[in-house]
């Protein structure tokens, strides 16, 4: 049985490999690249609006939708702000060398662009019950841009059991599982405790669905995250004068590759790129369709007024916060302590990071921000599970949901979840193709919505409060 197991894994494992190579990076990038050319670098261009956005300057009391701009964004962040930042970025840099850090910005500044893409969409082709529910994600513009008919639906339910299962492994389990490992190798705690404490404080917040989770987010992620920003700049600020050469040497592996995994031929030049668009894309999930489902609850009638925020979310979770974990990993040396073989030992590496310059800061803290990390992506992407399995059963088996999902985060905290995983992972890539695809098969009906929307902006035709 052991055997099986393990040639499961190890199958599993080499599909993932396959699902995660150079045809995904391909698909990432040249989507992202297409998106801001046909937008105009919407990213760049809608950023200051984005802002006003959230501030609440065109919010209006009756605009359809269960959350406000600010707690949509943070319910996506939540549940992209967490291992990808901390432990992810020390990987990639073990790995990759320095130079997976410039494609890691690279697809965090190309991400931007695809998230509003896609956040537009899934508000564009939401739908609000009589209730005011509203039933969003990718499935419904998938619908769409495959033609509306059996086709549509059929691509548009494997995207909803791709995230479903991914919901279970890299959200959940995985989850759980390095949070317990990281609070049992710092600081003694049983695993059976974190897992208990997880899976009991993430029922008392998906009971009482998105507005409740969107509540608690807007808490968790700018605290945790501004504690991590603070920490880092002090590191970033007393080691100053490293930073030239820190972004020359950056500049320098990108193409060049690196000490730490050779030369430019090749194989090297791959890994430095592999690693740093795979670790981006798992920090941030552009392109993956997991955000559309958070923005989709937006308070708004306007889809593009939202898919704004949504540019915020790969700038801060990757443009700021990966390359602030990124320079302080750099700037400290840890990388060159040797190559982190788990997300166990890259979060380990960015503690000692932390506590070079900061003493014991490290030490505590990170496992406190891995723990509230991955309960603020459990807590998200329940959400979008359970949005998954309202497509798929029309809101049947919610409840019955919920349960599992708090028992399968107990479990675990305490299995080994590599091989679950691995499945997930391969399950959250499988999830870019129909939603990459739907997106540019859009990509008209993109396109003039943005013009008109913006054009209304410049106009001043939107009421807007002081």
């Amino acid at each position: 049985m052991e055997n099986l197991q393990n040639w499961i894994n190890n199958a599993v494992g080499s599909i993932n490999d396959v699902v995660w190579g150079l045809p995904t990076v391909f698909l990432l990038c040249g989507t992202g690249i297409i998106l801001t050319i046909l937008l105009k670098g919407i990213q760049f261009r809608g950023f200051f609006h984005a802002i006003q956005v959230i501030r609440g300057k065109f919010d209006h009391k009756d605009d359809p939708g269960e959350v406000n701009h600010f707690q949509a964004l943070c319910t996506a962040l939540s549940a992209t702000v967490g291992l990808g930042n901390i432990a992810g970025v020390a990987i990639a840099i073990g790995i990759g060398g320095p130079g997976a850090v410039f494609w890691m910005i690279l697809v965090g500044l190309l991400g931007m662009c695809t998230k509003y893409s896609e956040c537009t969409l899934g508000l564009m082709y939401r739908r609000v019950d009589k209730e005011g529910v509203v039933h969003g994600g990718p499935m419904y513009y998938i619908e769409a841009a495959f033609g509306g008919g059996s086709l549509g639906k059929k691509v548009a339910a494997f995207f909803a059991l791709a995230c479903i299962f991914a919901s279970f492994g890299a959200a959940n389990m995985f989850q759980t599982n390095q949070a317990a490992s990281v609070a049992e190798a710092t600081m003694g705690i049983n695993k059976h405790v974190t897992g208990i404490v997880l899976a009991v404080m993430t029922a008392v917040v998906i009971v009482g669905g998105i507005k409740r989770i969107g509540k608690v987010a807007s808490y968790i992620v700018p605290f945790m995250g501004g504690i991590y920003v603070i920490g880092a700049l002090i590191i970033i600020i007393a080691n100053f004068a490293q930073l030239p050469a820190i972004f020359s040497m950056i500049m320098s592996a990108a193409f060049a590759g690196s000490a730490a995994v050779g030369g430019f031929a090749g194989a090297t030049f791959k890994a430095v790129m592999l690693q740093g668009v795979k670790r981006a894309c798992f920090s941030n999930e552009a392109g993956i369709g997991s955000s559309p489902f958070a923005h989709s609850a937006a308070a708004t009638r306007e889809p593009v007024r939202e898919g704004s925020v949504a540019i915020l979310e790969p700038f801060v979770d990757t443009v700021i916060i990966c390359t602030m974990t990124a320079l302080v990993i750099l700037i400290t040396g840890e990388w060159e302590n040797g190559k982190p073989g788990d997300w166990v030992q890259g979060a380990l590496i960015t503690a000692k990071a932390f506590n070079y310059t900061i003493p014991h800061f490290g030490n505590y803290f990170i496992p406190i921000a891995v723990f509230f990390f991955a309960y603020s992506t459990l807590i998200s992407w329940s959400y979008y599970g359970e949005r998954s399995i309202d497509y798929l059963f029309k809101g049947k088996g919610l409840l019955t949901y919920k349960l599992v999902f708090c028992a399968v985060a107990y479990f675990g905290a305490i299995w080994n979840a590599q091989g679950v995983n691995n499945f997930s992972e391969m399950m959250m890539g499988i999830m870019i193709f129909p939603n990459l695809i739907a997106v540019i098969l859009l990509m008209p009906t993109l396109s003039r919505a943005t013009t008109e929307y913006f054009g209304k902006l410049k106009r001043g035709e939107f009421e807007q409060k002081d």
